[in-house]
Formats: structure tokens, sequence, C-alpha cells
């Protein structure tokens, strides 16, 4: 029985070997693979014939470009045939034969003529008259300091003062400054004044002496402000006097407004004046007359006086 098994052992294993081998050599085997390799989907070639134009499906037109529907052109209108002419200027007018006249300007007021005064046509003589040096030998004798002056004459404005002279001093103590030019007579006059009248009252209301005169114009060659007449400076023959000073010091200014004491001292003045000048004007008589006094030895009828 063993002898049998052993046996038959022995067949089915080579039977077993032989299957083995079958296989074996089976599986050994290449595949065989097809002679083309598939072509991937995406690079297949189309073999089918390419469709007809006819079959392209068109794409439908665009809202803007559908029949029917109005849209402006880009390009420009074209032009007409003919271009237009354009509108005819109207005719100008011929100017007159004669440019019209502007309209005349009113005349403008002229200028007042300075009136003509009898004292602008004085000329020095060839030797002072003997009134003239009997003037100056007054002035000497009140102790007036003075220098002669070469005469003044302006023949178009009418300005004159054939043998005029210019003080330093009013009398022995008093000074006038800056060097006024007047007449004689005017010059006269002014040291009276001084001496008479402003040298006592300066004791009387201050206790002091009047040391100088501070004068504002003397001779200028003008007409008077505002008016057609020549001013008595045209002819030295006035005075303008803007203060005073004493001997203590003490200034007395010639104002609208001064202080208290001090237009006591002035409003005596100026009433005292009126005799001794012609004319005398200050503050409260007009604005050019606000900051001076202004006395002058202007001729009047019948010796007539104006003061205010």
């Amino acid at each position: 029985m063993a002898a049998l098994t052993f046996s038959k052992m022995r067949r089915l294993g080579l039977v077993a070997a032989a299957i083995s081998l079958t296989v074996v050599s089976t599986w050994a085997k290449s595949p065989s693979l097809p002679q083309t390799a598939p072509v991937p989907e995406f690079n297949r070639k189309t073999t089918s014939s390419p469709p007809s134009l006819a079959d392209v499906p068109v794409p439908e037109p665009r809202p803007a470009d559908a029949p029917g529907t109005d849209r402006p052109k880009a390009e420009r209108p074209e032009s007409p045939a003919t271009a237009p002419m354009p509108p005819e200027k109207p005719a100008q007018t011929e100017p007159p034969a004669t440019a019209p006249k502007p309209p005349e300007k009113p005349e403008e007021p002229q200028a007042k003529k300075i009136l003509p005064d009898p004292r602008s046509a004085s000329i020095p003589a060839k030797e002072m008259p003997e009134e003239e040096l009997a003037c100056r030998r007054r002035l000497k004798s009140m102790g007036v300091d003075f220098e002669e002056r070469k005469a003044e004459h302006d023949a178009q404005i009418g300005c004159s003062i054939p043998y005029p002279i210019a003080l330093k001093t009013l009398g022995k103590s008093v000074d006038i400054g800056p060097g006024a030019e007047l007449n004689c007579q005017m010059a006269e006059a002014a040291a009276r004044f001084t001496a008479n009248v402003i040298q006592p009252a300066a004791k009387a209301d201050f206790g002091a002496e009047l040391k100088s005169v501070t004068q504002a114009s003397t001779f200028v060659c003008r007409p008077r402000n505002g008016g057609g007449k020549l001013s008595e400076h045209a002819f030295g023959n006035a005075l303008d006097i803007a203060g005073f000073t004493l001997s203590d010091g003490r200034k007395i200014d010639v104002g609208p407004t001064p202080p208290e004491k001090d237009a006591k001292f002035l409003n005596a003045l100026r009433e005292a004046a009126c005799g001794p000048f012609k004319t005398v004007l200050g503050p409260g008589s007009d604005s050019d007359h606000s900051l001076h006094f202004h006395l002058d030895l202007e001729p009047r009828r019948n010796g007539g006086k104006f003061c205010q």
C-alpha cells in the first residue's frame, strides 16, 4: 500500500510538473500588441470631411446691428453737393461828406483876473526918495536893526517893492525871524506896535519882557487866496505873526484854542492892532488865518479898516 501510494504519488508529481511547465511557458510568451497604438482623443485626426459653409451656423446679429434699429453713424455726413453761401453782410453806409462835430464842451469858468493895482508899476528911482530916507532914520532911532534889499518887481504878476528892507529886530531887544522883508512903512508900523502894545502887555500879563516875534510870512509875490486881487504881501505891506517868546522862555502861539491866560494876551493884542493896521485877521476869520495874525496897511477909501 505504501508502494502504491508512492508510485501514484510519483505519477501525480510528473503530471503536475508537466502542467506547470505548460503554464509557465504560456506566461513566458510576450503578449501580442496591435500594429498601431491607439491615438488619444485630443490628437485624433478627423477622418470625416469638413462641413460645408452652408452647414456652419451664422451668429445672430447684435441688437445694435439689427435691421430696423436707428443708430448714429460714426462717419462724417456726406457734404452737400453745393456748399451753403455765407449770409451777405449788410451794406455799409457811406460816411457823410462832413463829419458831425462833437458836442461843444461847456466853457470852464475862467480864473478871476487880477485887478490892476497902481503900486504894481512902482520901480525904484535913481536916488531914494526923502520919505524913504526919513523912515529909515526913524527905525534906527527906535533901535531897529535892518538891512537894505534889492528892489522886488514882477511885471507879469504885479508884485513890487521899490525899496525893501529886511528886519533883524523890532527894537533894541526884540528879535524877529527868519528875515522879514517888508517896505519901510510896514516895518515902522510893526516896530511901533511892538514897543507900544506887545511889550507892555507881556510885562503886565506874564511879568516878563518880549524876547522875540515869530513871523509866518512877509513879502510873497502872489494874489489873495481865492481872490482876483493882489495880496498885500505882494507889496511887502503885510506881516503874519505866528507866536511870541518871552524873556522867561514862555512861548505863546497863535491858535484857535490857546490856554486861558494866553488867550487873554492874544485877544488884547488883536483888538489893539485894529487902528495902527488897516487889516487885522486871525483865528476865527477863516481857515487861512487860523494859526497866525495877519496885519497889513492896505490903503482903503476914507481910511477904512477891516478887522475880523
